[in-house]
């Protein structure tokens, strides 16, 4: 699963997982199924799970494992800069942990039972990178995505919009300012210089004192 690839050194993998209380058991009993099956027991001497990438990176993502609960993983070895994928629960927003970017295999599920609950979670980052969308709806998706302000995202998929090459990459407010890939990196990095070209022949004298009288006028010329 993407929060995992590259032991969740990604900038678009989720920082955390709103999941509705009435599937919180069935999706934490999935996510350890899914580790199990892609890194085994021991993820730390599997090829295709990987390391932090330095000490001081390694310190900070642990400090995150005392915030809330462990409900899998959890597991640590500073000599081989390792931290196994780590779903926590119960942890608060005043957290260090739903603060900051983590960076890391570290995933804070939290559970609700309303759109309105959810929201006000994604409301204290405002503006996300990234938002992704995992239903068979296509009404409760259209209203999700339009219910959220985000630089870009998935529906039932995670991260994978970051290798399309055919879609804008980019962010809004905080979490980043233009698009990138192909063209759009061309255009975000140029000035486009706006200029209206009046000809010689030709000066209404709309544009010019007295205007009393003139604004129905007005508003049909530049309409």
């Amino acid at each position: 699963m993407p929060k995992f690839s590259n032991a969740g050194q990604m900038c678009v993998a989720p920082d955390y997982v709103l999941v509705h209380d009435s599937v919180r058991g069935k999706f934490i009993s999935a996510i350890r199924e899914v580790v199990k099956e892609f890194y085994g027991d021991k993820p730390e001497q599997n090829y295709n799970y990987g390391k932090i990438i330095n000490e001081k990176q390694f310190d900070r993502i642990r400090n995150y494992l005392s915030n809330g609960n462990i409900v899998m993983g959890g597991r640590t070895d500073k000599q081989q800069l390792f931290i196994e994928p780590t779903v926590l629960e119960g942890v608060s927003m005043d957290d260090a942990v739903m603060k900051d970017e983590i960076f890391g295999p570290v995933l804070p599920v939290i559970s609700f039972k309303n759109k309105e609950e959810a929201l006000k979670v994604i409301g204290h980052h405002p503006n996300p990178l990234a938002f992704y969308v995992f239903t068979g709806s296509n009404t409760k998706e259209k209203d999700w995505l339009n219910s959220v302000a985000f630089g870009g995202g998935c529906v039932n998929n995670a991260s994978w919009h970051l290798t399309n090459h055919h879609l804008p990459f980019g962010g809004r407010g905080f979490s980043g300012t233009g698009n990138y890939h192909g063209k759009y990196s061309f255009d975000t990095f140029s000035h486009k210089k706006a200029i209206m070209k009046t000809p010689t022949w030709f000066d209404p004298a709309i544009k010019y004192p007295p205007l009393k009288g003139r604004l129905k006028l007005f508003k049909w010329v530049i309409r």
